[in-house]
């Protein structure tokens, strides 16, 4: 309940720096970026599942094709009372998956070929689990959510230094925030956004972690998979867009430093530890 007061705060927190934005422009920039915010969470909260399935050319599976997913599927769905999702594969050779969805009626999971040839059984039903947690948590809608709005922020900003060059904004610190807001909007806000919606990320990863680990009945499947998928990952990259990479189980890009350090996955090695019991 913490962790779920905590992401609300923060959401707040994003629609809040989205406003903010909006009354350096008076009461009709305000207005403005109110309308903003609820149009770029109206349309993450109905189609980001849609575009994200999209995106990576997942083809929907039937039990027929797929048996083992929906054994499986079945099982963890009987343990947490779920609805089964629609199954998607993605036809890539990284290993990996991800869920997708405004709600449990509405959720889709897609799993990699490449992750079902690596992961056996045990380690499979982990990343299932992890998935599912994610859709009975609404983690995909909250962490679409912060990554729309904090896309908008940082959009929002690039255009105001171009309105700053070209002589746009507004001239009176009366009428706006003046100089110091105007650098607030165009350098602190995008920074505080993307810190903002990392945090949200990493901790809606570990507590599918945990309510994950907790469905299959042991979190050893899921913790040697997660060791898997980050050994292969870095072998083969997935193919993914920086809007998508938070709904990964593992984060899509190769190890780069810089890369890493604005992950929207925690470390795969604190991951794991949290998983066995470790500090």
């Amino acid at each position: 309940m913490a962790n779920r007061f905590k992401t609300v705060l923060l959401l707040g927190v994003l629609t809040g720096i989205i406003l903010f934005i909006g009354s350096l422009w008076g009461e009709q920039g305000l207005t403005i970026a109110l309308v903003f915010s609820i149009v770029m969470n109206f349309g993450s909260y109905f189609f980001s599942d849609k575009i994200a399935l999209r995106m990576h050319r997942a083809q929907p599976v039937t039990r027929e094709q797929a048996p083992e997913i929906y054994r499986i599927m079945d099982f963890l769905c009987a343990s947490t009372g779920m609805p089964m999702p629609k199954l998607y594969i993605i036809p890539s050779d990284s290993p990996n998956a991800f869920a997708t969805g405004r709600n449990p009626q509405h959720a889709s999971v897609a799993v990699t070929q490449g992750a079902l040839r690596l992961l056996n059984r045990e380690e499979l039903t982990g990343v299932l689990a992890h998935e599912l947690a994610h859709v009975q948590n609404r983690d995909i809608l909250i962490s679409s959510i912060a990554a729309t709005m904090a896309g908008a922020i940082m959009w929002i900003s690039h255009m105001a230094r171009f309105a700053a060059i070209f002589g746009g904004g507004r001239d009176s610190d009366d009428e706006g925030g003046g100089l110091v807001g105007f650098l607030l909007m165009i350098i602190v806000a995008p920074i505080a956004a993307l810190l903002i919606q990392l945090y949200i990320s990493r901790t809606r990863e570990y507590l599918a972690d945990a309510s994950g680990a907790a469905a299959a009945g042991s979190p050893n499947g899921l913790a040697s998979a997660l060791q898997k998928l980050e050994n292969y990952s870095k072998r083969i990259p997935m193919e993914a867009s920086p809007s998508t990479a938070h709904m990964f189980i593992m984060h899509p890009f190769s190890g780069r430093a810089l890369m890493n350090l604005f992950s929207t996955h925690p470390p795969t090695q604190k991951r794991i530890q949290k998983l066995l019991g470790g500090r």
